[in-house]
């Protein structure tokens, strides 16, 4: 398959000593620049371009705009939660660290124009935050009664449709039945109140969720337990159709393997489990995701899924560093890589975290390993026609 060129914003960023012309001919050519390790070395579908935004997140999680296009940024061991105002326009945005001292304050949403933070044990708001854009602005706190526990505390949040904010509560642990049910769950707040139901059970730590726009649906990712192997359990995408229903975890990893410990456990026989609609390679880490409900992008991804896939961690070959795609044409869902190169011969440079698509059709990734955002936009018209000696019919976007 073709690939499209990759154009770095800036050539300082290229990697050093090798020319445009090199980058540009290693993208259609579909192999990796000499260093495996730059912007120069990512590869997309034919049609679309990647960029670096000019600057920097340390630790960049997930991602939010506000109505005047200000990005705001979450981080996980940073701490902190950052706004870049004119982030998509301005060729050298400046970087506001409006948050500081937050225990892993990962998650971010927009909602009216307020913005929330979640952080482990709590969710903050900054009202009409375009007008507070500055270090250490007035907070309001919608609710600090949210579990503590450190491991998979860290947040995703997004408002739904009908107004609420969704929460999750990771397990507290890698495999674990706990007393207090809004572990391993997915959390519907009022944003008003703070006052919180559980909308789905069984989800052991998803890290990324999106409404499908055309029916409605809330789809998520869970990434599946450790130690059961390198290809087992596979990370999960699942759709919830109905409040209160429940997604296996601790018994069932990916629609139909027990788990060696709860596979039996009484409470089993209390629940209904959901099956999960596509399954990702184990330990690809699934985490942010969002459709695309714009019509820039051809028309195969008109309401298709973005998902970022982090990366694993503890796997004997590393698998994920990339952003996925699935698609759904007639009834037939597809899943598939749409832009690879952050992990080459065994080697990661980089690790995807989130994807948001943004008002004019492009779509943002953030990288939390690089500090990095990346932008992706379709330009057909990029693509020259170039002759390339012993290789007829090369596209290149010199």
């Amino acid at each position: 398959m073709a690939v499209a060129p990759v154009f770095p914003r800036c050539p300082q960023r290229l990697t050093p000593g090798l020319p445009l012309f090199a980058v540009a001919l290693a993208a259609v050519l579909g192999s990796p620049a000499a260093s495996g390790k730059g912007i120069e070395s990512l590869r997309l579908p034919p049609g679309f371009v990647i960029e670096e935004l000019n600057f920097k997140v340390p630790n960049a999680r997930q991602m939010a705009l506000t109505g005047n296009g200000t990005l705001i940024v979450g981080s996980r061991r940073k701490g902190r939660v950052y706004a870049v105002p004119e982030a998509l326009s301005n060729p050298q945005p400046q970087v506001i660290e409006l948050l500081d001292g937050l225990l892993m304050p990962s998650g971010v949403a927009v909602h009216e124009g307020a913005l929330y933070v979640a952080a482990t044990d709590r969710v903050l708001k900054i009202a009409d935050i375009d007008s507070r854009l500055r270090p250490s602005p007035p907070t309001e706190t919608v609710s600090d009664s949210l579990p503590d526990k450190r491991h998979h505390g860290w947040k995703y949040i997004k408002f739904g449709p009908d107004g609420q904010l969704y929460v999750p509560v990771g397990a507290p642990c890698n495999i674990c039945l706990s007393a207090d049910a809004r572990f391993a769950s997915l959390l519907q707040m009022n944003p008003v109140s703070g006052a919180t139901r559980i909308w789905a059970h069984g989800i052991r730590n998803t890290v990324g969720f999106a409404w499908h726009p055309g029916t409605g649906e809330l789809w998520f990712s869970d990434n599946g337990r450790d130690m059961m192997g390198d290809d087992v359990p596979a990370e999960e995408i699942n759709i919830i159709t109905a409040a209160g229903q429940h997604f296996g975890y601790p018994f069932v990893h990916a629609g139909d393997i027990p788990d060696p410990k709860f596979g039996d456990h009484a409470q089993r026989k209390k629940w209904v489990f959901e099956d999960p609609v596509v399954k990702i390679q184990a330990h690809s880490a699934a985490l942010g995701m969002d459709f695309y409900s714009h019509d820039v992008f051809p028309e195969a991804y008109h309401n298709a899924l973005f998902v970022a896939e982090h990366g694993s961690w503890n796997r004997s070959s590393k698998v994920g560093y990339q952003v996925s795609v699935i698609t759904d044409t007639g009834g037939e869902r597809r899943y598939q890589p749409f832009v690879t190169g952050w992990l080459t011969d065994g080697r990661s440079w980089g690790r995807p975290n989130d994807v948001l698509v943004t008002r004019d059709g492009a779509l943002l990734i953030s990288d939390d390993s690089q500090g990095l955002i990346y932008r992706v936009r379709y330009q057909p018209s990029a693509a020259l026609a170039l002759t390339i000696p012993g290789v007829p019919g090369v596209l290149s976007g010199l």
